[in-house]
C-alpha cells in the first residue's frame, strides 16, 4: 500500500501549528468536496485522503506516532497487503472537534451554528459626496449634506411591534432564530444550523406589526446633517463621521458615514500637499536689476492678501522663490506648508523704434554686435 505523506495531503510543513492544520483542512475539504467537484470521479478519494490526514495530524496523541513511525504508527493495517484497505484508518468525521456542517454551510450557503440571526450588527455604511471651493480646503469650513439612511422606527422604538403591543417569542426556535438538525451523509452524521422556517431567522413572531414600519423595527429616511471639514484636506480624501450611518440593529452599533471630498481648482494657485505654488510674470528690466513685488498668498480672512518678495539681479526664468509658511495648513494642525513662487522673465512685445534702438545700444555695450538685430539696420546719425 502506497501512501502520502498526511502534511504533504494537506500542504504543510511537519511543524505545523494546531491553527494551520484546521485552516488548510478546511480550505482542501471545500475545494475537494464531491459536491462540487461533480463529474470528477477522483473528487471522493482526494475529499477521504484530506479527511484522513486531518483525524491524524489534528490529535495529538496520533500526531506524536505518526510522526516517530510513519503510517504505520497510527495504521495497524498499513503494509499488510491488498487486505488492510485503502483508508483503514480513516474512520469518518464523528471524532472531529468542529461541526462539519461549517463546511457544508459554506458551500452550499447554507446557515452554521456561528451565523447567529439576532446577534449584533453594525448599521450600513453611508457614503456621500461634497465639493468644496479651494480656499474652503485649505483653512476648512462648516457644510451641511444631504443623506438616506435607515433609522430606528419613532413609532414603536425599534421593536416592529405596533405601540401597546409585544412580540410572541418564536416557540420552534426558542427565540435563538436558528434550529439545528442531525443529518446523515455519506461522510458520516452531520449538525447543519439553518434559520427558522416560522420566524424567519428572528426569533420572535409579531402579531400586530407596527403601521409605520411595517414591521421592520426600522424606517429609511432623507436627512441633513451639518459637518466640519478640516483645514488642510485635499482632494479625494474622504471624511469618516463614526455613528453617522445606518441604524445598528440588535443593540449593533450605527454605521459610520463616509464624505469623499472634491475640491474646485483655484484661479492661479496650484497645491501639492501642503505646498502652494504659484507663478509670477516679471520684466526683463525686473529681471536684470532686481526689484521688490507683492505677490498673492492664501489668507483665510483676506482673498486679496499679499506679501512682499525680493527679486535679486540677474533673475533668470524657473528661479523658484519661497514664502514659508504661506502653504497650506497639515490636517488638523496649525502648522503650515510653503508658497513656491516660479518666476518666468515676460520679453517685451511691440517695442517703439526708440526703444529698440536703446536694447541695441545696451547689446552694443555689453560688447554685443547688435548691427543686424531687429532685422534692420541702424539709422547713422
Amino acid at each position: 500500500m502506497n501512501k502520502r505523506d498526511y502534511y504533504e495531503v494537506l500542504g504543510l510543513s511537519k511543524g505545523a501549528s494546531d491553527d494551520e492544520i484546521k485552516k488548510a483542512y478546511r480550505k482542501l475539504a471545500k475545494e475537494n468536496h464531491p459536491d462540487v467537484n461533480k463529474g470528477d470521479k477522483n473528487a471522493e478519494t482526494r475529499f477521504k485522503e484530506i479527511g484522513e490526514a486531518y483525524e491524524i495530524l489534528s490529535d495529538k496523541d496520533k500526531r506524536s506516532r505518526y510522526d516517530s513511525y510513519g503510517h504505520a504508527g497510527v495504521d495497524p493495517s498499513y503494509g499488510a497487503g491488498e487486505g488492510g484497505g485503502g483508508f483503514g484508518g480513516f474512520q469518518g468525521f464523528s471524532g472531529f472537534d468542529f461541526d462539519l456542517g461549517d463546511i457544508l454551510g459554506d458551500l452550499w450557503g447554507g446557515g452554521s451554528r456561528r451565523s447567529n440571526p439576532n446577534a449584533p450588527r453594525q448599521g450600513e455604511s453611508v457614503r456621500s459626496a461634497i465639493t468644496i471651493d479651494f480656499t474652503e480646503a485649505v483653512f476648512g469650513c462648516k457644510k451641511d449634506i444631504q443623506i438616506s439612511r435607515v433609522e430606528s422606527c419613532p413609532d414603536c422604538k425599534g421593536t416592529g411591534s405596533a405601540p401597546g403591543t409585544t412580540a410572541e417569542v418564536c416557540g420552534q426556535c426558542k427565540g435563538s432564530g436558528t434550529v439545528t438538525n442531525r443529518q446523515r451523509t455519506m461522510f458520516g452524521e452531520t449538525l447543519v444550523s439553518s434559520p427558522c422556517t416560522k420566524c424567519g431567522g428572528s426569533g420572535k413572531i409579531i402579531h400586530s406589526p407596527c403601521p409605520t414600519c411595517k414591521g421592520k423595527s426600522n424606517i429609511r429616511r432623507n436627512r441633513t446633517l451639518p459637518i466640519d471639514i478640516p483645514a488642510g484636506i485635499d482632494d479625494g480624501q474622504t471624511l469618516s463621521m463614526r455613528g453617522k450611518g445606518g441604524h445598528g440593529s440588535n443593540g449593533g452599533p450605527d454605521g459610520d458615514l463616509l464624505v469623499s471630498i472634491r475640491v474646485k481648482p483655484h484661479e492661479f494657485f496650484r497645491r501639492d500637499g501642503t505646498t502652494v505654488y504659484y507663478k509670477l510674470g516679471i520684466s526683463f528690466t525686473q529681471a536684470a536689476l532686481g526689484d521688490e513685488v507683492e505677490v498673492p498668498i492664501l489668507a483665510e480672512e483676506n482673498s486679496a492678501a499679499k506679501a512682499k518678495l525680493k527679486i535679486p539681479e540677474g533673475t533668470q526664468t524657473g528661479q523658484i522663490f519661497r514664502l514659508q509658511g504661506k502653504g497650506v495648513p497639515h490636517l488638523r494642525s496649525t502648522v503650515r506648508g510653503d508658497e513656491l513662487v516660479t518666476v518666468t522673465v515676460e520679453t517685451p512685445t511691440n517695442l517703439t523704434d526708440a526703444q529698440k534702438d536703446l536694447l541695441r545700444n545696451f547689446s552694443e555695450l555689453r560688447g554685443e554686435d547688435a548691427t543686424l538685430l531687429g532685422n534692420r539696420k541702424r539709422k547713422k546719425k
